[in-house]
């Protein structure tokens, strides 16, 4: 997605440790559920780790959409013109394929 990062900061910038890590843990959480499969373990037990997973990588979503509304689509709204539009129209889409999985 051909987005503007050379001339403005995102707004998820003041947060991005916390994402990482949150995002590491994800991916230890993704290592988990492989060693599971890998054990045979219980189809039950991965299907609640997976369930844990998939709200984890949803929360970390919710919070960069949150830092996108709050940050880009504010500062495009004031400016006004078409770059509000493109924006209002990226969270929305985003918004929608949030919805979808």
């Amino acid at each position: 997605m051909d987005s503007d990062t050379t001339t403005a900061q995102h707004g998820y910038i003041h947060r991005k440790d916390d994402y990482l890590n949150r995002l590491r843990r994800i991916e230890g959480q993704a290592r988990g559920l492989q060693r599971m499969v890998e054990e045979e373990k219980y189809c039950i037990d991965i299907l609640t780790q997976v369930s844990a997973m998939t709200r984890a990588l949803q929360s970390v979503a919710v919070g960069l959409l949150d830092e996108h509304l709050a940050h880009c689509v504010v500062d495009a709204a004031k400016a006004g013109g078409p770059e509000a539009d493109v924006k209002l129209k990226e969270a929305s889409d985003a918004i929608a394929r949030l919805l979808r999985s």
